[in-house]
């Protein structure tokens, strides 16, 4: 079984930091790194190859984790597979500098609608 691993890129707006609310809000934004989250749906190999289902999936973790406001935007990067058990990059990161999983990638639950 596969699951699916969602990337995100943050951006932050420094010029809000300082805004009292009042008229536009000043525009920096700045890059501050990302997180990775994995969809809770399991595809078989089979599944993984069905372009128009892992479409949807991803489409719906976007939904999920996408964020836009004035302060504070996270948008998604990228996507791929690994194998059920499997560790995200983060997490392998996470081994490599730890030795342990401080922080495990969020698990996204993902709805499909009924046909």
């Amino acid at each position: 079984m596969m699951k699916i691993v969602i990337a995100t890129q943050y951006h932050e707006n420094y010029g809000a930091h300082d805004w009292d609310g009042k008229g536009q809000c000043p525009q920096y934004w700045k890059a501050k790194g990302g997180s990775e989250y994995v969809v809770s749906r399991k595809l078989s190999f089979n599944e993984s190859l069905d372009t128009a289902l892992v479409g949807v999936l991803v489409e719906q973790a976007k939904k999920q984790v996408s964020r836009k406001d004035d302060y504070f935007h996270e948008y998604v990067i990228d996507w791929y597979f690994i194998q059920d058990g499997e560790l995200t990059n983060d997490e392998k990161r996470w081994m490599e500098w730890e030795g342990k999983v401080t922080y495990p990638s969020a698990v996204i639950n993902v709805e499909l609608a009924a046909a």
